[in-house]
């Protein structure tokens, strides 16, 4: 076995997390975003990259840096009613209600469909899913080995697949970079940081952080900055694969119109592009990629899952919640993917903002000292405006607040004007926290006076 810390171990554990973060969405997200931003693709591309790269590698530190073993202590900063409540949607935001069905349902749409054409019969879906989250529990029984199975074999194969395509596609680009779509011929860094959103990254940061952090552990890392440092290493490897790999795709997207025309999602455009460099292989390779992206997502999910509410329900073992996600998941997958979709993004817009706010308060901490009401200040602030984002998100709009709220909170337009209104709640917190100190001594040295 390597010893603490070795130059392999790391590099495993890099190759695992980047693999528990790269899933479905990450491969079909980009490469849409390339295609729809055209020749604003590197701006679209920077945004996409600080939500979908950025923000994870944030969310693995602050975890580290916070020194707490999991997301509910850290979110009980809060209060503790507010860390089970966040931390349960979180999970089940990333588990299984959307991120787990989607990484079998698109393993299907993209991986298996195109070999047995349109059916109107469920049965194909139902077998597979069955199939796939059937080696999905089967590893996640075994996540003491998680590093062996997922970083030593699983991440080098996805790499390699990935990686024929994308050199392929900068030794010979399909076609020129075309002009923009509508959507992004404007803001088009925002619309990109907004789609970074759907990759879930961010969130699965805190559930993927606890892996990291627990495995540095085992290896012998038992200081707050030993299990930091090491964390910062694994998360940077992760980081630095996942943003050459994104910008590969969106490059792959933006110069792939003029041979393919402009396609209806991701998928399709990574399955017109395989097949026009490489025939009826193209099809086996795309399925290859998409098939080990997602499993390797799926087991490190149902793995966080399982052990989360195991801990928060001790009398339902790790092997019960694990089978019983697995089961949840496959039945959940059988919606389709486009409804896992269109229900999952209002939950994503309004849960997002509240995850980049804790991550804030954790670095900012020692500056005020972990006062609560910063804390408590700061995300209501947050979740008032978040709420309303994913109300509209969902088609429910209020006028009169979505018009205030223009009016008055820079980006909110854009999808940040929750920015401002947590800043102001942080000070607030802070001040009332110090009003009521002030008055406490006052009070004490008037009682010491008399």
């Amino acid at each position: 076995m390597p010893s603490k810390g070795s130059f392999s171990f790391m590099i495993a554990a890099g190759f695992m997390l980047f693999a528990l973060f790269f899933g479905a969405g990450n491969l079909i997200f980009p490469v849409m975003l390339g295609q729809m931003a055209g020749e604003n693709v590197w701006a679209a591309n920077a945004g996409f990259v600080v939500t979908g790269v950025g923000l994870p590698l944030l969310g693995i530190l602050a975890l580290g840096f916070s020194g707490k073993s999991d997301l509910q202590s850290l979110a009980s900063r809060v209060n503790p009613v507010y860390g089970v409540f966040f931390t349960v949607a979180l999970y089940l935001a990333i588990g299984p209600l959307f991120a787990i069905p989607r990484t079998g349902t698109v393993s299907y749409e993209i991986g298996i469909k195109p070999f047995i054409g349109e059916t109107n019969s469920v049965m194909p879906l139902i077998i597979f899913s069955i199939i796939f989250f059937g080696v999905t529990l089967f590893f996640s029984l075994k996540s003491s080995k998680l590093v062996d199975v997922v970083g030593k074999v699983l991440t080098p194969l996805l790499l390699l697949f990935i990686a024929i395509l994308i050199v392929t596609v900068f030794i010979n680009p399909i076609g020129q970079i075309q002009a923009p779509t509508e959507t992004y011929m404007e803001n088009a860094f925002f619309k990109g940081f907004q789609e970074g959103y759907l990759t879930m990254d961010a969130l699965a940061a805190f559930v993927f952080g606890i892996i990291i952090v627990n495995t540095m552990k085992d290896r012998g890392a038992q200081t707050k900055k030993q299990i930091m440092t090491s964390s910062m290493k694994v998360a940077f490897i992760a980081a630095a694969l996942l943003a050459i790999i994104y910008t590969s795709l969106a490059y792959m997207g933006a110069t792939s119109v003029e041979g393919i025309g402009t396609l209806e999602n991701g998928g399709a455009i990574l399955a017109a592009v395989s097949t026009h460099y490489f025939g009826s292989f193209g099809k086996v390779l795309l399925a290859l990629i998409v098939i080990a992206a997602c499993l390797t997502t799926s087991i490190g999910l149902i793995t966080a899952c399982a052990s989360y509410f195991n801990k928060l329900v001790p009398s339902i073992s790790y092997t019960k919640w694990a089978v019983i996600f697995s089961i949840f998941s496959a039945v959940i997958a059988n919606f389709g993917l486009s409804t896992l979709i269109s229900i999952s993004v209002p939950v994503l817009v309004a849960l997002y903002p509240l995850a980049i706010c804790l991550m804030a308060l954790t670095f900012l901490h020692p500056l005020f000292k972990g006062n609560t009401a910063v804390y408590q200040g700061s995300i209501l602030m947050t979740f008032i405006v978040s709420l309303f984002d994913g109300l509209n998100a969902a088609g429910i709009e209020i006028k009169a607040i979505d018009d205030l709220f223009t009016a008055i909170l820079p980006g909110y337009s854009v999808g940040i004007g929750w920015i401002i209104p947590a800043i102001i709640g942080g000070i607030i917190g802070f001040a009332v926290r110090f009003g009521k100190k002030e008055s406490y001594h006052a009070t004490a040295v008037e009682r010491k006076v008399s």
